[in-house]
């Protein structure tokens, strides 16, 4: 059932909460996890602007993958209606993902198994704390 007064869900009420953070996640990209873990450290922490800037003048691949899920997360803190001026990158994390297996012949009838890494690759941006 749709509830068609959004009002039903302001904040305070029913235990609603206004969004604080915003999420995007690359599912299964074509990477190893450990080449992506070294650029997604670089921006850890850091203010969107420049986490931009520093995945912009990075030599790596990762980087271009990277901050292309941080360009997601920036729009959909956007579309929550979050301080895009104001926001960090709280979390970034990379986990494995599902390994694809290929088989390479080899000389006197015997074959090589290849392993094609997977990633996902999460970036979570949100305003910066006040303490």
């Amino acid at each position: 059932m749709a509830v068609e007064n959004r009002d039903y869900y302001r904040e305070g009420e029913r235990g609603f909460k206004a969004p604080d953070e915003a999420r995007a996640i690359w599912r299964k990209a074509r990477m190893s996890a450990s080449k992506v873990r070294l650029v997604v450290d670089l921006i850890r922490g850091k203010h969107i602007e420049e986490a931009l800037a520093i995945l912009a003048n990075c030599p790596r691949k990762a980087a271009r993958l990277v901050e292309k899920v941080l360009k997601s997360a920036i729009a959909n803190a956007e579309q929550k209606g979050l301080d895009v001026d104001s926001l960090i990158v709280k979390k970034a994390y990379v986990d494995e993902g599902p390994t694809m297996k290929r088989v390479k012949p080899r000389a006197m009838g015997r074959a090589n198994m290849i392993r094609r890494r997977t990633c996902h690759i999460t970036v979570v941006v949100g305003n910066k704390e006040s303490k």
